[in-house]
């Protein structure tokens, strides 16, 4: 049996972020089928595996814990495998990471799907964006992270905030090329970094399998065809 159960869409948005840290960690884990992760979603909070709105879910088998919001699952993952620093403010500063990652996400998909994109929220959204990466690049710069070398919170060995900051402008910017120069221009470090976790064999494998299972989507549906559209062709 597989050390987890992830119920997640085939995409690489929230769910990644799980995948990324049970690959880095070496944990084995199944992939939920879609009609199961639809059938958890919609069942009555009584049959739930856990109460949740939707996916990600997780299911340790080997603790028999049941998680779902992707912050919880990751704080969970992080202070069972040694992935938080130890301390308790760089504790609680790799959960606002996680924190801060979630609401560009949220963002970047109009507020979960609400709204999709056009030419003018988009212009208007751009330098939020800006704002968000320089928020992420002062952040690691204020523990040492260069563009070459260094982690988020100054630690010695990667972390569930460096897996999380990576996944996302990592996934963020090779699905949609058209970001990197701006990624690399207001947060060259977390570049950087971006790089240097994708680089690593476990999330190297997980990258080339998401590639194979899931193509170029993202967020999927309608929204990432807004977002595609207001970005134009990739050069």
């Amino acid at each position: 049996m597989a050390d987890y159960t992830l119920y997640y869409w085939p995409l690489p948005f929230r769910g990644q972020f799980v995948r990324a840290v049970l690959s880095h960690i070496g944990a084995s884990w199944h992939e939920a089928e879609v009609e199961a992760v639809a059938g958890q979603r919609a069942a009555d909070p009584q049959a739930q595996l856990v109460p949740h709105m939707g996916p990600p879910l997780l299911i340790d088998h080997v603790t028999k814990a049941h998680l779902s919001q992707m912050p919880a699952i990751l704080a969970y993952l992080g202070a069972k495998h040694g992935l938080l620093p130890g301390d308790p403010v760089l504790d609680a500063m790799s959960h606002k990471i996680v924190a801060d990652a979630n609401d560009v996400l949220y963002e970047m998909t109009r507020y979960n799907g609400a709204q999709l994109w056009t030419e003018p929220a988009w212009k208007e959204f751009k330098p939020r964006l800006c704002r968000w990466m320089e928020l992420f690049e002062e952040t690691g710069r204020r523990h040492g992270l260069t563009t070459r070398s260094g982690f988020m919170l100054g630690t010695s060995e990667p972390g569930i905030a460096d897996i999380v900051a990576a996944t996302l402008w990592g996934t963020m910017t090779a699905k949609f090329v058209q970001l990197r120069p701006m990624l690399d221009r207001h947060a060259p470090s977390i570049a950087g970094l971006s790089d240097r976790i994708a680089a690593l064999p476990a999330q190297t494998e997980l990258r080339k399998r998401s590639a194979d299972a899931y193509g170029d989507e993202w967020c999927g549906g309608q929204i990432e065809a807004s977002l595609r559209a207001v970005l134009g062709p990739a050069d």
